[in-house]
């Protein structure tokens, strides 16, 4: 603490009033009070010009504390508190650094009123200040109060000289009193400051007993703590030394045998592994239980796996999270290349992990078709928010124990693969990836889907209980990535745990562009390969997308990269020296011919074929439905491995069209004589659903009109018996199988519009989108209005037995018309 002025030589010559002119020292963190001498270090040139000046002009210098420590240089008033203290220079001694050393005393509180310059040093006027009269019962009350929490204050251990108690007891006067109390290190600036600006002594005196009161209060409850630790401490201690002792008097009497080693060793790894005080307990107990057991009995290496597990296990270790959102965003963007929608839910609960410490971890699942990159964006993701990564494959796994554990009561029992992964990770917050969850397999012995339902609960993991282990974990900080190629063989339950992301795959320009970023340059390192050795262009890359690869991913299009890497690695490898470039010319003597033909789905307008879209395990696909017009007495016969779905939807489809057979032009004689023969190709591949349903109503009017199907259409959407067309899920991974294969049109219901926010623009701009809200705005859509004349029927005149009468009757073409709409389909 400041020392107090007492002796005559540092008392002030006069009594400072009015208004003075002097040089004035900013302060940082430092609040120098009246009639206390204070140590000052001046370092800056301003200040160490200001202290010269004074000292060589005999006078007061100004001490204002800056409101910014940090800040260099002061320029304008608003940069200093207004209340601060003119001293009296005691002693300057200069320093070989340049700086200065300096004994101040204060003197009075002062008003900064103006800058008066600012170089070489600044210099200001101010106006001092006259403390408030001190007098009354009230402030002798609270003098002595004051004084009276002094003394406790350092009796409780303040941090400052014991004389200071004393000091206060000795000082009557009430404002300097106050002061005094100011330079304990437990008051900060700002305390100081607003001490400094209250000129009224008896609120001076109040907000000193309040600082003194809590922080009374404050060294009591340390002094509490530090006993409790103490007792604590002692009794461990003496714990300690007990055991010590027994060890000692085992080793004197030879019985410090290794069982008894080991069990000091687990006892020592139980109190270092951070575990909960339960967990801990349990340990101990067993440890306990181990000690009794004769060293030669199979128990002993069951009990020493099951604490070793216990032990191992990250019970308090985590790893930071990395919770700058550019950062991390940058690092999902260098390695991955779209994915906009999974990128902005992990920056989400970064920017909400920022800002809450207590945030429960998301679970999300990932459901696309292969090679979209759903593994590998989880291992982005723990990059990205700088967490460990584990993956557990769930694909095939049909044993509860699995996911949690066998009981102890088996011989070799272990934790299940949750809690194994995690002390693989060694962190109780790692990134977790469920890869193949929809591949759960379930049997007589258990359901692994439902044994997951706790795990994925954020509600319930915060104390998942292991079967082997037999005490609760927590994994409520794990996060928890699910991927899936289908969301249908996920069960309900499960699936409402998880917070579903969809990847339905990319387009042909995101192909080529994630070859030419990541595949092209991954292969050409996988293969010792340099930019000197070959150069592939973006032609080849689109031809590859386009004629040698079809599918959702880009998995097939890495093995073509792969394959021609080969090929340029053999020749590099032969002492070529020149730089391969690798044109689309050369692609059929690096891959052969294309497997793929790209640009059109038909050759031309075909009648009685439509094609259709479907979502498989690889991404949206293509379809073609067949039908054709025979003699014949049933309704129809399909083909084609069809499900019962896709049967009745086919059965739907031909009942709309007997129904509106008229409207069609469609003879009612027609369906009495002949049979459709309904053929979904490939037949060896099963088939179901009922997105077909007005695919095939198109392909079966086609066939009894003779209207042709525009060769460049696709369409998807269920029917009714009313001719509605009925909403379909897939809708993205169909329209981009269509784009894939060629489609200038795609027709699909207009209930999932909402659904075409998701098309990405370069889609929208290459294929028409016709929203169909019923089978006659899909038919004006796909059909030719002009049908064929080979395809053309008669109708003969005249004949009341309908052309089975007696000859003569006049016969005339009649055209098919063009199916009617009430309102023309919808194009966006």
């Amino acid at each position: 603490m400041a020392k107090r002025a007492s002796t005559p030589d540092t008392e002030p010559k006069g009594v400072l009033s009015g208004t003075l002119e002097i040089p004035l020292v900013a302060l940082r963190e430092t609040v120098i009070f009246p009639e206390m001498i204070v140590p000052l270090q001046v370092g800056r040139e301003k200040s160490v010009a200001a202290l010269n000046a004074a000292t060589e002009a005999g006078g007061p210098i100004a001490l204002v504390t800056q409101r910014r420590p940090e800040q260099e240089e002061i320029g304008d008033l608003s940069e200093l508190y207004e209340i601060g203290t003119v001293a009296k220079i005691a002693q300057v001694v200069q320093l070989q650094d340049g700086t200065v050393r300096a004994i101040v005393q204060g003197q009075s509180r002062i008003r900064v009123l103006g800058f008066i310059q600012s170089s070489p040093y600044l210099k200001v006027r101010v106006e001092i200040l006259e403390e408030a009269a001190s007098t009354g019962v009230e402030v002798a009350a609270l003098v002595r109060s004051v004084q009276s929490q002094m003394e406790q204050y350092v009796a409780n251990g303040a941090p400052v000289p014991p004389e200071a108690a004393v000091a206060a007891r000795n000082i009557t006067e009430p404002g300097l009193l106050a002061d005094m109390v100011a330079y304990s290190p437990d008051m900060t600036t700002e305390q100081r400051q607003e001490l400094l600006e209250t000129l009224d002594i008896e609120q001076r005196l109040r907000l000193v007993s309040n600082f003194l009161a809590r922080q009374t209060e404050i060294l009591e409850l340390k002094g509490k703590i530090q006993s409790e630790v103490k007792s604590e401490m002692d009794k461990t201690q003496r714990e300690y030394i007990l055991r010590e002792q027994l060890k000692a008097i085992q080793r004197e009497l030879g019985e410090d045998d290794p069982q008894q080693a080991e069990i000091n060793e687990l006892r020592e790894k139980v109190e270092a592994s951070g575990m909960p005080e339960d967990v801990r307990a349990r340990a101990i107990k067993e440890i306990d239980r181990m000690s009794r057991i004769p060293s030669a009995s199979p128990e002993v290496g069951v009990i020493r796996t099951y604490v070793d597990w216990l032990v191992g296990l990250p019970w308090n270790v985590s790893t930071n999270d990395r919770l700058n959102i550019k950062e991390a965003a940058l690092i999902l963007d260098q390695d991955h290349y779209g994915l906009e929608k999974i990128k902005e839910r992990i920056l989400e609960y970064l920017a909400v992990r920022s800002l809450a410490d207590k945030i429960r971890s998301p679970i999300l699942l990932f459901v696309g078709p292969p090679g979209v990159g759903k593994t590998s964006l989880g291992k982005s993701i723990a990059k990205a928010m700088g967490r460990k990564f584990v993956r557990m494959s769930l694909g095939g796994i049909h044993d509860e124990a699995e996911i949690r554990g066998h009981r102890r009561t088996y011989i070799g029992a272990l934790p299940g693969r949750i809690v194994q992964n995690i002390k693989t990770a060694g962190t109780n917050n790692p990134v977790f990836m469920l890869d193949e969850v929809d591949k759960i397999g379930m049997d007589f012995r258990g359901d692994p889907s439902s044994a997951l339902l706790e795990v994925l609960d954020p509600e319930q993991n915060f104390s998942f209980q292991d079967n082997y282990l037999e005490v609760p974990f927590d994994l409520s900080k794990v996060l928890f990535i699910a991927t899936a190629n289908l969301l249908d063989p996920i069960p309900a339950p499960l699936r409402d745990r998880m917070e579903m992301v969809q990847l339905p795959g990319y387009t042909q320009t995101e192909k080529v562009e994630i070859a030419r970023r990541f595949l092209v340059p991954k292969q050409m390192e996988n293969h010792g390969l340099k930019a000197k050795h070959v150069e592939i262009t973006d032609e080849v890359l689109t031809t590859l997308v386009q004629a040698y690869t079809h599918e959702a991913g880009v998995r097939n299009l890495e093995r073509e990269i792969a394959n021609i890497m080969r090929k340029v690695a053999r020749a590099v490898a032969e002492g070529r020296k020149r730089k391969i470039i690798v044109g689309v010319k050369k692609l059929d003597d690096y891959l052969g011919p294309t497997r793929w033909e790209y640009g059109e789905l038909e050759a031309e307008d075909q009648t009685g074929s439509a094609t259709g879209l479907v979502v498989t395990e690889v991404g949206g696909d293509v379809v073609a439905v067949e039908v054709i017009k025979m003699e014949g007495k049933e309704d129809f016969i399909l083909t084609g491995q069809l499900g019962d779905v896709m049967r009745e939807s086919a059965r739907a489809a031909l009942s709309w069209i007997r129904a509106n057979a008229a409207d069609l032009g469609i003879e009612r004689q027609v369906f009495e004589r002949n049979t459709l023969h309904i053929h979904v190709p490939a037949g060896a591949i099963p088939k179901d659903g009922p997105s077909a349903g007005v695919t095939m109503a198109t392909a079966m009017v086609s066939a009894l009109t003779g209207i042709p199907v525009r060769k460049d259409v696709a369409m998807t959407g269920e029917i009714t018996l009313r001719g509605r067309v009925l909403p379909i899920g897939g809708l993205k991974s169909k329209i981009l199988a269509a784009h894939l294969a060629g489609a200038g049109m795609v027709i699909l219901p207009k209930k999932n519009e909402k659904d075409l926010r998701d098309i990405p623009d370069e889609i929208r701009k290459h294929v028409k989108l016709v929203l169909a809200d019923n089978m006659d705005q899909v038919l004006e859509a796909a059909l030719r209005r002009t049908p064929r004349p080979l395809k053309a029927q008669t109708e003969p005149v005249g004949d009341p037995s309908g052309g089975r009468g007696p000859k003569g009757g006049v016969s005339r073409v009649r055209q098919a018309p063009f199916p009617p709409a009430d309102q023309p389909p919808v194009v966006v």
